[in-house]
């Protein structure tokens, strides 16, 4: 069997919609729309994947009965734009009712790289803001700075509430009360399990 293009997945001569996504190759890509194109990346280091597993599993320890956190799962702004934080924080019973995510989550979180930092600092920042998206941390893994930049929605806009560095502890009260520190993020080993307390 070739290999198979993306224009044998999706038709080229028009814009896409989250419908199209249904068919997305399972390629380890990450397939996300802008308003009607495809916007591809490549699938994630394991550098990202250690923050964003650990993220994860820290926040569903301390996640109260209605919510729950989900890695990975896509949202659906419009017919024609979805996207998919790297981690989010959502209503239980959402998850049931499509197979995308459709309303606001109460957290999303990005883990940035190199290659993902502008689009996660400043557009997705922008729209993860016009979406309504309560509360919004980006994880910058680096091994030597870790380091946790928080948003909260204010009046319709971000404001940046919280930036912690290495050993510095953020103390979370959105969507629930928990505290992160960047350095158990990336650590060696089982460390980061201190987290978990």
């Amino acid at each position: 069997m070739g290999v198979m293009a993306l224009s044998d997945v999706w038709p080229p001569d028009r814009l896409l919609t989250v419908d199209d996504l249904l068919d997305q190759p399972d390629d380890g890509n990450r397939y996300e729309l802008v308003h009607g194109v495809l916007d591809v990346t490549p699938a994630p280091r394991s550098s990202h994947n250690r923050a964003a597993t650990r993220l994860a599993i820290m926040l569903g320890v301390r996640c109260p009965d209605h919510l729950e956190v989900l890695a990975g799962n896509g949202v659906n702004f419009a017919r024609d734009h979805h996207r998919i934080p790297d981690v989010m924080v959502v209503h239980s019973e959402w998850v049931r009712r499509t197979v995308f995510i459709e309303q606001p989550p109460p957290l999303a979180i990005e883990v940035t790289s190199r290659s993902t930092r502008f689009r996660d600092t400043i557009t997705k920042k922008r729209e993860y803001e016009k979406f309504g998206i309560r509360s919004y941390w980006i994880v910058d893994p680096d091994y030597q700075r870790p380091n946790l930049t928080v948003f909260e929605l204010n009046r319709s806009k971000y404001r940046q509430v919280a930036q912690v560095t290495g050993d510095e502890a953020f103390h979370a009260t959105r969507p629930f009360p928990i505290t992160i520190v960047p350095d158990l993020l990336v650590a060696d080993g089982n460390e980061w399990k201190s987290g978990l307390r």
